[in-house]
């Protein structure tokens, strides 16, 4: 309920704000579970993509929104699910976090590159999202997010009004059901997951009109330096 009750109170408002654009909604199911996969360049990115969609969007948020009271409230409301990002093992919980949701028939929102690039390319993305339609048989709609960036540039806490935001959804992507045969050599499995993968960010690259980079984006001391 707080999610709905949020999101008429919110969406005038950002409507008021900002030149939201949404392209290709209709990619979106209308029912039944998916998965959102789209470029990460501001934390607004997940408000805007909720903004965009008819229906309740569930997101992965890291933790540590839900360790401080000043975000902890909002993120319990809306229904959001925290993760631990660090270790292999986290990193598996997480992703059965997500297998959980989409089993509830949820409509669920990943990052596909892990974190916010901060040099406005798409990064090479991690494997998970295609796991994710392979194990739950569900349909990878990928997201290509314009704006965000000069909204709310990494670091700040509030949000530039006047900017234009687009949000484009490409057509369903499906991971080959070929991959989830019990005999498939590992190798075999891993060069297939890369290979959606792969040809997902492209996708995104080309919905966001950011260039694409076979590189995972930087840890942050990395891109500081």
């Amino acid at each position: 309920m707080a999610y709905w009750l949020l999101k008429v109170a919110l969406t005038p408002l950002f409507l008021l704000l900002w030149r939201v654009q949404v392209e290709g909604r209709e990619h979106v199911p209308a029912d039944g579970a998916a998965v959102l996969a789209a470029n990460h360049q501001s934390f607004c990115d997940s408000l805007f993509i909720p903004l965009a969609v008819p229906r309740k969007v569930t997101f992965l948020a890291k933790a540590e929104y839900f360790d401080s009271p000043k975000t902890a409230w909002f993120f319990r409301a809306v229904g959001q699910i925290p993760i631990r990002r660090g270790s292999g093992k986290e990193a598996e919980r997480a992703l059965e976090t997500a297998a959980d949701a989409l089993g509830e028939g949820r409509l669920v929102a990943l990052y596909p590159e892990g974190t916010r690039s901060l040099d406005g390319l798409v990064h090479r993305g991690r494997t998970g999202v295609a796991r994710l339609s392979r194990e739950r048989g569900v349909p990878v709609v990928p997201v290509g997010i314009q704006g965000t960036r000069a909204v709310q540039p990494v670091g700040k806490r509030l949000m530039r009004p006047g900017k234009t935001v687009v949000v484009r959804f490409g057509p369903p992507m499906w991971m080959p059901p070929g991959a989830d045969r019990p005999d498939a050599p590992a190798a075999q499995d891993r060069r297939e997951l890369r290979e959606f993968t792969d040809t997902l960010m492209h996708e995104i690259s080309g919905l966001s009109g950011q260039p694409y980079v076979d590189e995972y984006v930087p840890k942050r001391s990395s891109t500081a330096a």
